[in-house]
């Protein structure tokens, strides 16, 4: 099937459409009813009744966005009417749920009046928190924003109008400055004068190009001074009429440095782009055919042609999803009363400086692993890249609290972690790690400093603050490396093959001189980027140590067991995985190391798997896991997790409930543990999770991530004397810094 027989099917099947209310709050009991609506309903009634405000204290409100259409310019398919546009509409809601967790309610009015249509509007401000309008034509779109922006005291926000100018405007910043040219000397062409091509020529003016050298062409030709005075020109394309001879777009594009196109494709030819100016900026936004195609804008040139279309098969795509669900997340954050042009200049500012950075490997492999870095071909955040929700909506929201249109302070730094907490679990959990780790940071050596996935972690952990890294590996590789992504950072590099390493090589003999290591044997290993790491960080000359990206696990393993060992305290290591759902956080032990431990090594386990709950702000319930429940099989395989729970219990520096031997299901369902094993020391489902052997840990920590939708961090390594975790092979640069905060706290502990 074709993409048309796909979207009908995608579209049609049950339920149809795309979107569904659903319940927050729990309505399983009379009680929950009775909360829900009558009588317990009438107390936040009361309570909105005397304050309005209070309706974003009791009600959906504050999350609520209305997409409001009549359907008269719907995509490229022109007036097909209210009906015909809900599909349009729906799929607007599914990308503010999706984008930046915002509720939306689809709204098609059967009118082309301008007066119903803000009359109707209008009175709809006390459901919502904020409007966004939709595939409204022009001329009436500019109206009916305008009034409704004066009438209401929530956002209303124009999509078609704003998000073109604020995308694009994010991408000409990018763009000027590669092609080393200043916004105000730009002499930019427009191709299009509807209400995306008028309020992006506004918007441009906004951030710093002149009006005087923007040139409007309709289907007619240049927009002059004289066709403003002879023709029936509406009143917003006479805004940018220019004092020029007449001409057609051929002309208007000669010497120009920028070109927007916002009309129809295949009107712009090679000879056209030829004719520009230097270096030219092109913008064919035509969807969902461009004013010019992709392949020949470039190959028209000898120099840089920077070229953006509306398409998701070329890069630099200008797509709106990267403004309205972030721009009124921070509007609806701060209750605005309005989107701004402040605003939207922070947003397209903040787009553009997201551009600039190291881009995350999950959004490169999103992108069929095509090379995504800053420069002509990349000039524009990626849709799919989450760090635009954390990035882009504190930006609107300090603009409007700075510009005045908040009714509702907030601390932006605290705001983040909010922000980031709707992306997942795991982000929540680990900010609180990385705050940590950013009070006091520490030297952390990662061992295969020559991989670019560990250059460009590094470069993060300075930026951010989380560690002061140490690189092992070919200095030159390193730098040609750090050149090539763009890193600005000076990385403090240790190469073992030219470095002086003596003293290390003496510690490492003196350590295993008697478990069969020559001198010439540990001269040799010290070049080992593991042995060298694990050795400084034994003798104190770094803090902590990650290794395993390119290597098995037990061979990245055997080094820091073999130097630094476990703790006093600790005869065995172990790994351990934090999985993340949506509203629980549960730690399982051992998954990585321990083979077929005994009762000794799981009580020790579960030691230290509470010690590493607790570095995460999560109060430990333990539960030694088995196939049996309190007893109700008996052999030599259900004994064992019962004595560690013996051992655990007699033990007086466990301060924290554990319980056991119990199935799966029974530690982590609460009814299960209260209804039938009401004797059970747990006093709620049991987030540290021991499992009986590594095969069982594996299997099972492996089957939640993947079925269960889980986010898994980890292995993190416990036990060991000093910090080391091994991270697994293939794992990305999130995880790397991820596991180097978790590295840092564990320094902070020492």
């Amino acid at each position: 099937m074709g993409l048309d027989e796909d979207a009908l099917e995608y579209h049609s099947q049950d339920p149809p459409g795309k979107i569904e209310i659903a319940t927050t709050k729990p309505t399983n009991t009379q009680r929950d009813l009775s909360l829900a609506y009558s009588p317990g309903v009438a107390a936040p009634c009361e309570e909105i009744a005397a304050d309005r405000e209070q309706a974003y204290t009791y009600t959906a409100k504050g999350n609520l966005v209305a997409v409001v259409s009549n359907g008269s310019a719907v995509l490229g398919l022109g007036d097909i009417g209210p009906e015909a546009g809900k599909p349009v509409m729906e799929g607007k809601g599914v990308l503010f749920k999706r984008f930046a967790d915002i509720d939306v309610f689809d709204i098609e009015l059967d009118t082309h009046d301008a007066d119903t249509m803000v009359q109707t509007i209008s009175t709809m401000g006390p459901t919502f928190g904020g409007i966004n309008l939709e595939d409204i034509k022009a001329p009436e779109c500019f109206e009916i924003e305008r009034r409704l922006r004066e009438q209401m005291d929530i956002p209303v926000f124009h999509d078609d109008q704003h998000g073109t100018a604020i995308i694009s405007g994010a991408a000409l910043l990018n763009a000027a400055e590669i092609a080393g040219k200043d916004l105000s000397d730009l002499d930019i062409v427009f191709s299009g004068a509807g209400a995306s091509a008028i309020a992006t020529a506004r918007f441009y003016v906004s951030l710093g190009a002149r009006k005087d050298n923007i040139t409007m062409c309709d289907s007619s030709g240049i927009i002059t001074t004289d066709r403003a005075e002879t023709e029936e020109l509406n009143e917003f394309k006479r805004e940018f009429a220019s004092d020029v001879s007449d001409g057609d777009l051929a002309d208007a594009m000669a010497g120009a440095d920028v070109f927007v196109g916002l009309s129809v494709g295949g009107i712009v030819d090679e000879t056209m782009v030829q004719s520009m100016a230097s270096d030219p900026i092109v913008f064919a936004m035509a969807n969902p055919d461009p004013e010019i195609d992709y392949e020949t804008a470039k190959q028209a040139r000898d120099d840089t042609v920077i070229m953006a279309t509306g398409r998701s098969d070329y890069p630099n795509q200008v797509n709106n999803v990267l403004g309205f669900p972030f721009i009124f997340r921070g509007a609806l954050d701060v209750r605005a009363t309005e989107i701004n042009e402040a605003m939207k200049v922070a947003a397209a500012e903040a787009l553009a400086d997201l551009a600039r950075q190291d881009v995350p490997d999950a959004v490169v492999k999103a992108y069929g692993d095509q090379p995504l870095q800053f420069g002509p071909d990349y000039i524009i955040p990626k849709p799919l890249d989450p760090r635009v929700l954390f990035e882009i909506t504190p930006a609107v929201a300090r603009a409007a609290m700075d510009s005045g249109a908040a009714r509702k302070e907030l601390d932006l730094d605290a705001y983040v972690e909010r922000l980031e907490a709707r992306l997942g679990k795991s982000r929540e959990m680990m900010r609180v790690v990385l705050n940590k780790a950013k009070s006091d940071p520490k030297r952390v050596v990662l061992a295969e400093g020559h991989d670019e996935k560990m250059i460009r972690a590094a470069y993060q952990l300075v930026e951010q603050g989380i560690a002061e890294p140490i690189l092992l590996g070919d200095a030159d590789e390193i730098e040609a490396t750090r050149r090539r992504f763009g890193l600005e950072f000076d990385p403090v590099v240790v190469d073992p093959e030219s470095a002086d390493v003596d003293a290390y090589a003496d510690r490492l003999y003196e350590l295993r001189q008697r478990k069969g290591i020559t001198r010439r044997e540990a001269e040799d290993l010290i070049r080992d980027s593991n042995y060298l790491g694990s050795v400084m960080v034994e003798m104190g000359d770094a803090d902590a140590m990650l290794t395993g990206l390119t290597h098995h696990y037990p061979s990245a393993l055997r080094p820091p067991l073999q130097v630094i060992g476990t703790a006093d305290d600790a005869d065995y290591a172990a790994g351990v995985y934090m999985l993340t759902f949506k509203n629980r956080v549960v730690f399982c032990a051992d998954t990585t190391v321990n083979q077929d431990p005994d009762a000794a090594v799981l009580s020790e386990v579960t030691k230290h798997t509470a010690d590493l709950a607790r570095r995460f702000n999560v109060e430990p319930r333990a539960a030694m896991l088995s196939y049996s429940n309190f007893g109700s099989v008996d052999n030599p395989g259900t004994r064992k997790p019962r004595r560690a729970v013996e051992r655990l219990r007699s033990d007086e520096t466990v301060d924290f409930p554990v319980d056991g031997e119990m199935q799966a299901d029974t530690a982590v369902v609460e009814e299960i543990l209260e209804d039938t094993y009401e004797f059970a020391e747990l006093d709620g489902p049991a987030n540290v999770l021991v499992f009986p052997n590594l095969e069982a840990g594996n299997i099972g920590y492996k089957l939640l991530q993947r079925l269960g939708g889980a986010e898994a961090i980890g292995p993190m390594l416990v036990g060991m004397d000093k910090p080391v975790h091994v991270l697994q092979r293939g794992d990305e640069v999130k995880d790397i810094v991820n596991l180097a905060g978790v590295a840092v706290v564990d320094a902070q502990q020492e």
